[in-house]
């Protein structure tokens, strides 16, 4: 059995192998695998969870590597990685009666027998939900991997991707168990209709065939007053993915206008979907009630926002406005009054 878990990183990420040994010397816990803090710390939370679940802590010295080694690994979704890996490196020991054992497959690139596993773990055995579950799920069904074990929390966000097998876990014990059972990993079932229908929000309206998200009574155009050619501009816009340049003196109802944008846009499709929840899934913001964004983003950034805010990156290389507004809008805001008007300058800038 080859554990896998995965570091999220820009919008691809990468797959990381976990993989332990159990030596003869003083009982201690390395890791190695160029891992950042929050992960070398799953030292204590995993030797916790461990023996609070029931199960006994190996007297050996433990190795953990994750691998590739050049990739930084960040945050706590590596916990259940490493916990199960080590039962079963203690288990596999336990069954052979050898000193050094390391449990994973003989061959790298052999994933029939492979499981993704994510989770981060309490002291007394439970299990967190995690970030970036649907992004790594994405990510090892390409790669081969057809099981995987995440937090129940985050169990439909990982049954969202087709040909995945997924099993929700709440404790580390469950975890463990399901490892030997393939019964227990579920998938779930699709059909042309109930495919398109998935995730939609409650209330949506079907206009002449195109779907709708429900407007809410502040995002009304009702309140507009005004303005019939901006109005139109936004539905052409809206129907065409085009872009759209509004100036005038303040006041005169630009913003106005423009909040109001996204209830004109028409629900994503699946396949639209599933690329603005991968990007969702890595930065964190995927709703918790929703495994799946079928809502188009409308994103209004600060005009005092960066460069890394904007395009992304930063320390951990999370997604910026632009990748977060991808398949729905992106509005810019100038506030202050143009004071030359004459210009061409100024008029494209206001």
């Amino acid at each position: 059995m080859r554990i896998f878990s995965f570091s999220p990183f820009g919008y691809e990420g990468s797959l990381v192998s976990v993989e332990v040994d159990l030596r003869r010397g003083i009982p201690a816990v390395d890791i190695v695998g160029l891992a950042d803090g929050a992960v070398k710390e799953s030292r204590e939370r995993m030797r916790s969870a461990i023996t609070n679940s029931g199960f006994e802590f190996p007297a050996e010295r433990v190795l953990i590597s994750l691998s590739p080694a050049d990739l930084k690994k960040e945050g706590a979704g590596f916990d259940l990685a490493v916990a199960v890996a080590v039962l079963g490196a203690k288990e596999n020991s336990r069954e052979t009666n050898e000193d050094d054992s390391m449990w994973t497959a003989e061959s790298p690139e052999d994933t029939g027998d492979s499981v993704l596993v994510m989770g981060e773990l309490e002291l007394n055995g439970n299990i967190r939900p995690v970030r970036a579950v649907h992004a790594a799920v994405c990510t090892a069904c390409a790669g081969g991997i057809r099981k995987c074990i995440v937090p129940e929390a985050n169990a439909e966000e990982a049954r969202e991707v087709s040909g995945m097998r997924v099993f929700g876990a709440q404790t580390l014990s469950e975890a463990f168990c399901a490892l030997n059972d393939s019964k227990a990993f579920t998938q779930k079932e699709r059909s042309g209709s109930s495919n398109a229908l998935a995730g939609i929000p409650e209330g949506s309206v079907n206009i002449e065939g195109v779907l709708f998200a429900p407007v809410s009574p502040e995002l009304d155009f009702k309140e507009v007053r005004g303005q019939t050619k901006l109005i139109r501009a936004l539905q052409i816009a809206a129907a065409g993915g085009h872009n759209i340049l509004a100036y005038g003196p303040p006041g005169c109802g630009k913003t106005l206008c423009m909040q109001r944008f996204p209830s004109i846009i028409p629900l994503l499709t699946p396949d639209e979907a599933q690329s603005v929840t991968r990007i969702y899934s890595i930065a964190g913001l995927l709703p918790h009630n929703s495994p799946s964004v079928r809502t188009a983003p409308f994103r209004q950034p600060h005009q005092t926002a960066t460069i890394e805010g904007m395009c992304g990156g930063g320390p951990k290389c999370t997604p910026g406005e632009i990748s977060l507004a991808h398949n729905g809008g992106l509005f810019f805001g100038r506030s202050g009054r143009v004071q030359d008007f004459g210009s061409a300058d100024a008029q494209s800038s206001a």
